[in-house]
């Protein structure tokens, strides 16, 4: 069986969590809390030496990190992934665009308001994240403006992948009213079959 190695308030591995829920894929799920340094010790960095979380066991001493390419993993060969050439492409650009130009800063804005303390230098960060954080707001909000969803008006891991910090921006301090299409997306994905919550 599948063991997923993962905290249950990141979004990253709730991308994972909700993906094996829809695929009905049995797994069992492994508490990870990296902000007591679970994830350093020499046990788990023996399967993910980068020491990250979510981080699925295939089976015994095959393991893969990545909470993009283990999406990738469980979705090949099913709805979730198309296998024309082109829409598999476009599925991977918005991967790509969630880990470079929206992950960086929407999930990292929540982190330091949500997990450090109000006094941490790190705040100073904010501002700048904001910055960057709407902007990718932005391209999704106008892509969504006329498409349901992000691939070819099928719900995939494209999706998924994105969904998992964009619906808890607003812990991270960003503003989710001025994107009405998004927030349209987010209620159609939360509508889909065998939904889950993100336990926070």
């Amino acid at each position: 069986m599948l063991k997923l190695y993962g905290m249950s308030a990141s979004g990253n591995c709730h991308k994972v969590k909700l993906l094996l829920q829809q695929l009905q894929m049995p797994y069992q799920w492994q508490e990870v809390d990296i902000l007591k340094g679970e994830s350093r010790v020499e046990n788990f960095l023996a399967m993910n030496p980068g020491g990250q979380v979510p981080t699925l066991e295939i089976e015994a001493g095959k393991y893969l990190a990545e909470s993009n390419a283990i999406l990738c993993y469980l979705a090949e060969g099913t709805p979730y992934y198309s296998s024309d050439p082109y829409l598999k492409a476009q599925t991977l650009s918005w991967m790509f665009y969630e880990q470079y130009s929206h992950e960086p800063y929407i999930a990292v804005a929540r982190f330091i308001c949500k997990f450090l303390s109000p006094g941490n230098d790190r705040l100073s960060e904010l501002p700048h994240l904001h910055e960057r954080g709407y902007k990718a707001l932005q391209v999704m909000q106008q892509h969504l403006l006329n498409n349901d969803f992000l691939v070819g008006n099928t719900y995939s891991i494209a999706d998924i992948a994105l969904y998992a910090y964009t619906h808890c921006a607003e812990e991270g301090g960003f503003k989710l009213d001025t994107f009405p299409a998004i927030k349209t997306w987010l209620s159609r994905i939360e509508q889909q079959d065998r939904f889950v919550k993100m336990i926070n």
